[in-house]
């Protein structure tokens, strides 16, 4: 079934159903951004919230667009339904009361029923504060920290365990390059094509792979370091957020002792 279809009868089955006051498309249905490969979220709005009631209605209504061969009913989160059919439709639903609803705006949802008008009462759109400082200086900290565990990498021979600290770094090096360009609608995790830049896809492609051998996982942290040190540190510059310059200059020095590796950029 095409998500469209789906969307209109998971409408078409809730919306006369008294329990359930409104339901919204929110996510990539929203905002424009959907395609093909897209997740359907929802927001449902009951009185009675999560309910047991409410989730046995959203799974009735969801069977009815195919068979259910997933379904996490509140575990990752106790307002949250996960599902995936069997074409590999993937619907979510995020269930609220109506007095729940006040951080949504309505720049992020799109009205499929409303029965009390609660779409009105929202924000046009959210506060744009600017970037998040308090985060961006836990990353920038994060980094140098997962950069310093290199040299306890090598000295237990934990190779494996070298690949996933490569893994983190590049997940660091990705939000850095998302904040760079300040995209708006993030959206999940797979849509990273349309938040950077083709310069910045060249330089993620040019980084080396994860291997666990000890050569490959140093010249890897190295490359890594490279590619987001100075960028961010560029970045907290413009900012105004303060960099962790004693805890940086710390894990050098710890390297260089334990591993001969020296900073592999300049800094001025």
């Amino acid at each position: 079934m095409k998500h469209l279809e789906i969307i209109e009868v998971i409408t078409d089955s809730l919306r006369d159903t008294q329990t359930i006051r409104a339901l919204f498309l929110s996510g990539s249905y929203s905002n424009g951004f959907a395609d093909q490969y897209s997740d359907i979220d929802f927001v449902l709005v009951a009185n009675s919230g999560a309910s047991d009631e409410v989730a046995a209605l959203w799974r009735k209504a969801v069977s009815l667009t195919g068979e259910i061969v997933l379904w996490w009913d509140r575990t990752t989160r106790p307002v949250l339904i996960n599902a995936i059919t069997d074409d590999w439709a993937r619907i979510d639903a995020l269930i609220l009361k109506p007095d729940q609803m006040g951080r949504q705006t309505q720049d992020s949802l799109k009205p499929l029923f409303d029965h009390d008008g609660i779409f009105t009462t929202l924000a046009a759109t959210s506060e744009t504060n600017g970037p998040n400082l308090a985060k961006l200086k836990y990353q920038f900290e994060e980094f140098i920290r997962i950069l310093g565990l290199l040299h306890l990498a090598a000295g237990r021979k934990e190779y494996i365990n070298g690949v996933l600290g490569v893994f983190h770094l590049r997940n660091l090096l990705v939000e850095l390059l998302i904040e760079e360009t300040g995209a708006p609608h993030r959206g999940g995790a797979l849509h990273l094509n349309r938040l950077i830049t083709d310069a910045q896809k060249d330089l993620l492609t040019s980084l080396p792979p994860a291997v666990p051998t000890r050569d490959a996982m140093i010249s890897a942290h190295l490359a890594y370091a490279r590619a987001y040190l100075p960028r961010a540190r560029k970045l907290a510059r413009t900012l105004g957020v303060e960099w962790p310059e004693r805890f940086e200059a710390a894990t050098w020095i710890q390297l260089n002792k334990s591993l001969a590796i020296s900073r592999p950029y300049d800094w001025t």
